[in-house]
């Protein structure tokens, strides 16, 4: 019996000290993640409540902002996604037609549209609701840079969706 309760003991303070390791280590920042911005640097571009969060998975937006689409539907409204994942989901499962779809810059944090984006598919820096990270940069030598310092591979709009909708099957 004192055995198990001195396990017991034991298991909290491992649990308790790798806690107060790892706290030391996180750095010191409200973008802890690389998708993140702060809240007044992202475009929001939704109406209502939600406005603040993917119309597909309820994830933050300003959280995943680095990795933000929007499109328009045939209705006219404006939709935020956190995430090209979530653009497939929408446009390919929910059988939405999405037109006008637009994508942020990496570099100056700006809808661009994403025809003309230069993604760059499979970083070191984390994905957003996949495991494959896809970042786009309106400019191709912005693109060479991130891939130089993050690895990946530079992708237009249409082999990034691909790719995106092989997390689906």
């Amino acid at each position: 019996m004192k055995i198990k309760l001195y396990f017991s003991i034991f298991l909290i303070s491992l649990s308790l000290i790798g806690c107060g390791t790892s706290a030391s280590i996180t750095p010191k920042s409200n973008n802890i993640r690389y998708q993140s911005v702060a809240l007044n640097q992202a475009i929001l571009l939704q109406k209502g409540k939600q406005k603040n969060s993917c119309i597909i998975c309820g994830m933050d937006l300003a959280k995943f902002y680095k990795t933000s689409h929007i499109a328009d539907t045939k209705s006219g409204i404006t939709k935020q996604y956190c995430s090209i994942h979530c653009v497939v989901q929408d446009n390919e499962i929910n059988k939405t037609d999405l037109k006008n779809l637009q994508v942020v810059d990496n570099t100056t944090l700006k809808f661009i549209s994403s025809h003309k984006a230069y993604y760059v598919v499979g970083s070191s820096k984390p994905g957003t609701m996949s495991r494959t990270s896809k970042y786009a940069f309106a400019k191709k030598s912005d693109a060479n840079a991130f891939v130089k310092k993050f690895g990946g591979k530079i992708m237009n709009l249409n082999d990034t969706y691909t790719v995106a909708m092989k997390d689906f099957k």
